[in-house]
């Protein structure tokens, strides 16, 4: 029997965030420049220790989040995404982070926060692909949060948080569009919404001129989980080999 008394090893506990929002029509990530060590000038995923042992986890999320955008909370659609705490992925000692995704429409220039000496908007794309390398682990942390936004499109509202309170179908299907990361056919695309019963509803006799045509407003509607759910296409042959070799 061992007589030493066990104590529990020192885990720090820090919240990141994914933070997407559209901007000129394309998906975009927020990323901040570290001011700190480690990795200090590379970009980031906004987020930060908990202030104190009594903070909750979701209070620290919304806190770094009103830091990093300026916005309140309420507007913007927040969860929790993931827990990642490999022993190695902070140099600074065994650190695991609580992963959250946040969305919102036509969110500002960023400002950087505490630990950071600058923030800006990049496009998703620009992660996904390895082009801008991120500090830590959290190219990995942002990839799973876009991913879960483009699975969650189909089964979910979640396209709803990336537009206004009052949006088109068009609006609507550049957001699917952007996050998917291909066109869709309008027409296609106006039956499956219509078909899900309460993802959208008519804002009265609004409409919007776009493209000098008057479109019609809607908000979003009661349901939460669309039926029939909104399938991402496949991509196609030429999308999968650009290039049009045979495999």
């Amino acid at each position: 029997m061992q007589d030493d008394a066990w104590s529990p090893p020192p885990v720090l506990l820090t919240v990141d965030l994914v933070i997407l929002t559209l901007r000129e029509g394309r998906l975009h990530v927020l990323v901040v420049e570290r001011g700190e060590a480690p990795f200090r000038g590379m970009p980031a995923l906004p987020g930060g220790f908990l202030n104190h042992d009594r903070e909750e986890i979701l209070d620290a999320a919304h806190r770094e989040l009103n830091e990093e955008t300026a916005l309140a909370s309420s507007w913007v659609h927040l969860e929790q995404l993931a827990v990642y705490g490999e022993s190695n992925r902070d140099p600074r000692g065994r650190v695991v982070s609580v992963a959250h995704l946040a969305i919102a429409p036509g969110l500002p220039d960023p400002v950087a926060g505490t630990d950071a000496t600058d923030a800006s908007w990049i496009p998703a794309e620009a992660v996904l692909s390895g082009e801008v390398e991120l500090a830590f682990d959290h190219r990995r942390i942002a990839t799973d949060g876009i991913e879960h936004a483009r699975t969650k499109l189909e089964f979910s509202s979640l396209a709803t948080a990336f537009c206004a309170e009052e949006f088109t179908i068009a609006e609507l299907q550049q957001v699917y569009e952007a996050v998917w990361g291909t066109a869709l056919d309008t027409r296609n695309f106006y039956r499956k919404v219509q078909a899900a019963k309460g993802f959208i509803i008519p804002v009265g006799t609004d409409r919007r001129t776009t493209g000098g045509r008057p479109a019609r407003l809607y908000r979003a509607g009661p349901k939460t989980v669309l039926f029939p759910p909104l399938i991402q296409p496949a991509p196609s042959a030429t999308e999968e080999n650009p290039n049009g070799e045979e495999e």
